[in-house]
């Protein structure tokens, strides 16, 4: 059974339609595996634009998937200029891009393909769109009926896993209650499994400066995420914590722990994108369905001037194989 990456292209007025088609375009390898859902008429436009020698291929589904090829899924027919101009915001856009992960989701979740991997969509548009959603993990979390899930960024040096993503940091603090500090040390532990680690080493950071320093700087240590981090310790896992966020990430990058579990979305942004803005990957944990993502946004600003860089797109399309076949070995093992 062939193993299929759906890329979804994002919205049509962004960056994503030109990396998407440059990362498969670039990878022989790709060109037996993975495909994309989106418009025909913009990936035509930027495949003239950008020279590509790998022939367009319109699919109806996976099932007809032509090795050799940059395969399309034409979810919405769009013309740039037409329906759409680049680098603008648009409610056709915003649609457009949401029915791209709509169709995938479909045909992931009936396995007609294993990963999906995602370019940017603009949020802005999307909601003009008319789909108020606060970006692709909740609508992953949503079109999959998943309940429990967290946003993971994954890199070659360091990956983390947040307790809350977005929302205001007054809400933050109120979320970082120990059933939810320890259902994410849970999905961080068995997606550093999945990746190849038989005993992963996890951080779980502090909230407050110096981790509350006893109850000095706030409680939520002492009340919520020591108690999580001892339950996890209870079963056997590998985690250690609550570590100070000023040092904790240090340490992940010397590689003292495999994976940190932040308290909020810039606590573990924030060092990521500093170390690895052009090769980090985005990973929706807790899915039926395994999602990645590019870690960058729609780039307006350079969008429709070939000069995107692709190597995102490689990383995420790299890390959900790695993922697929650690499925795999789960699901022979068990």
């Amino acid at each position: 059974m062939n193993q299929f990456v759906g890329i979804t292209m994002g919205d049509p007025a962004g960056i994503g339609p030109e990396v998407s088609l440059k990362a498969i375009d670039a990878r022989p390898e790709y060109q037996e595996s993975v495909l994309i859902y989106g418009s025909y008429g913009v990936l035509q436009y930027y495949h003239q634009l950008l020279h590509l020698k790998t022939p367009l291929s319109v699919i109806s589904s996976p099932s007809e998937f032509q090795p050799g090829h940059i395969n399309i899924i034409s979810v919405v027919d769009l013309e740039i200029g037409k329906d759409i101009e680049i680098g603008k915001v648009s409610p056709v856009a915003g649609d457009a891009a949401y029915q791209y992960i709509a169709r995938a989701i479909h045909d992931a979740m009936e396995s007609q393909i294993q990963v999906v991997t995602t370019a940017p969509l603009n949020k802005e548009a999307l909601h003009k769109g008319g789909h108020n959603f606060d970006g692709h993990t909740e609508i992953f979390a949503t079109l999959t009926g998943t309940k429990h899930y967290t946003m993971m960024l994954w890199s070659q040096n360091m990956s983390v896993v947040h307790v809350s993503t977005h929302c205001s940091l007054r809400e933050a603090c109120d979320r970082a209650k120990k059933v939810r500090v320890l259902e994410c040390i849970h999905l961080a532990h068995n997606a550093m499994k999945r990746l190849g680690l038989d005993n992963p080493h996890i951080a779980v950071a502090g909230l407050n400066p110096h981790s509350g320093e006893h109850g000095l700087f706030g409680r939520e240590e002492i009340e919520e995420i020591i108690p999580a981090i001892g339950e996890a310790q209870a079963e056997g896992l590998y985690v250690d914590g609550p570590v100070p966020p000023d040092t904790v990430f240090l340490k992940a990058y010397k590689g003292i722990y495999d994976i940190v579990v932040a308290m909020y979305h810039d606590q573990g942004h924030i060092p990521m994108k500093m170390m690895a803005f052009d090769t980090g990957v985005n990973v929706t944990l807790g899915l039926p369905i395994i999602r990645t993502s590019v870690d960058h946004g729609t780039a307006f600003d350079i969008a429709g001037k070939g000069i995107a860089k692709e190597d995102s797109m490689f990383s995420a399309v790299d890390l959900g194989i790695r993922f697929a076949k650690g499925r795999l070995q789960s699901a022979s093992i068990h």
